[in-house]
């Protein structure tokens, strides 16, 4: 598995080369000693939904494509948690969210993304599919249609749980 995606040195366009930085190898500029982190990328997830009945979209691009989730996506440079939490969810269904609380918070060793949960509440609009769902629907959790990803039925199990339960810390099997 690559350490990153990345060729050339950003600073001088020196070819990179994997070292051992820091206990973990990574690629760095034998040039200019330029070190790329290969950071994680931070993505968000809102649940919501309407007495008792979570909001899934049905997703049209892949992974999971023509699978149920909640809105959710990556996190702008610069933007706020909450912020990109309630952007996700107009782009992805048309309602305007409130942030209420954080839900979990979901990594695992090797996997490329951390997803922190949000659970909130519709504050306005219609429920509608946007560019990146085929179709929007509320369901109760006895109903729930096929599901995107593994730890979807966690994350609606903690919102399910209510205010009053702890956030929870989502585990992952580590990848290699």
């Amino acid at each position: 598995m690559p350490v990153a995606d990345v060729t050339y040195c950003p600073k001088c366009a020196a070819r990179l080369v994997e070292k051992l930085h820091a206990g973990a190898m990574r690629l760095a500029c034998p040039a200019c000693d330029f070190i790329h982190y290969n950071d994680p990328k931070v993505a968000v997830a809102v649940i919501t939904g309407l007495h008792g009945r979570v909001l899934l979209a049905r997703r049209n691009h892949e992974p999971g494509m023509g699978l149920w989730t909640f809105p959710s996506g990556f996190v702008d440079r610069g933007e706020a948690l909450e912020t990109a939490a309630v952007r996700e969810a107009r782009e992805e269904t048309g309602v305007e969210v409130g942030i209420d609380r954080l839900l979990a918070v979901r990594s695992g060793d090797g996997h490329p993304v951390i997803l922190v949960a949000f659970a909130g509440t519709i504050l306005s609009g219609e429920a509608a599919p946007g560019d990146e769902a085929y179709e929007v629907g509320f369901f109760a959790a006895h109903e729930l249609p096929e599901l995107a990803f593994p730890h979807d039925r966690d994350l609606i199990d903690a919102w399910l749980a209510g205010p009053d339960a702890a956030p929870a810390v989502l585990r992952l099997p580590a990848r290699s």
